[in-house]
């Protein structure tokens, strides 16, 4: 054996063992996550994203989907509806994709066809994390229709789910105001403002239910 060569082996090991070894610990480049950009309102970022995502794998719903909130919340809506379409061509019953669809063309004054793809939504997501908004949308819907009864009950289901909002309680209590339930409409005016007393729309719409009562 010739004299220190096993510990230069050894030595040679060790170091082929660190590199190795730094090799398998270097993180990864950090891909952008699209619903994490969608949540810090990154919203164009979030939508190149998405539309990598969708070139690299038509099949990935939850890319057309993150991708349609997007397009929704950055005003893009007729985009948002077209994207919305190309996801259910790949999923046509996700309840993500059929409601971010009403939304679409809810902004863009397409209120029947809007209305029927949030009572879809209903249909098939009966515990969807969106139904208090399906329904606050079906509100705001009839009251563009002048559907006024129409409008006070969809607010008021609205409101089962989510009774927090000051904001529905003014629209329901509009609904009621237009259609001369006075009584009731005082006392949803009146429930918003407890929740926000410096709700204007509150304030404006309790003082002339007031004056017509009196």
């Amino acid at each position: 054996m010739i004299p220190g060569r096993s510990a230069v082996t050894f030595r040679s090991f060790l170091l082929c063992a660190f590199f190795l070894l730094q090799a398998v610990y270097v993180p990864a480049e950090t891909k952008p996550d699209a619903l994490v950009l969608y949540r810090q309102q990154r919203y164009q970022e979030s939508i190149a994203v998405c539309l990598a995502e969708i070139e690299a794998n038509s099949r990935n719903v939850d890319s057309y989907v993150v991708l349609c909130w997007a397009l929704v919340k950055a005003g893009r809506y007729a985009e948002a509806e077209e994207w919305a379409a190309k996801g259910r061509a790949v999923s046509m019953y996700d309840p993500r994709l059929i409601e971010i669809a009403a939304e679409a063309r809810f902004y863009q004054g397409k209120n029947e066809e809007a209305l029927l793809l949030f009572q879809e939504y209903i249909s098939y997501a009966p515990n969807g994390r969106r139904l208090a908004d399906a329904y606050d949308f079906m509100g705001e819907i009839f009251l563009r229709q002048g559907k006024y009864r129409h409008a006070d009950i969809a607010f008021a289901t609205a409101l089962q789910f989510d009774s927090l909002e000051p904001s529905r309680w003014v629209k329901m209590a509009y609904s009621r105001e237009m259609a001369k339930d006075y009584r009731y409409s005082l006392e949803a005016y009146s429930k918003a403002l407890e929740m926000d007393s410096n709700n204007q729309d509150a304030i404006r719409g309790r003082k002339r239910v007031m004056d017509k009562m009196n």
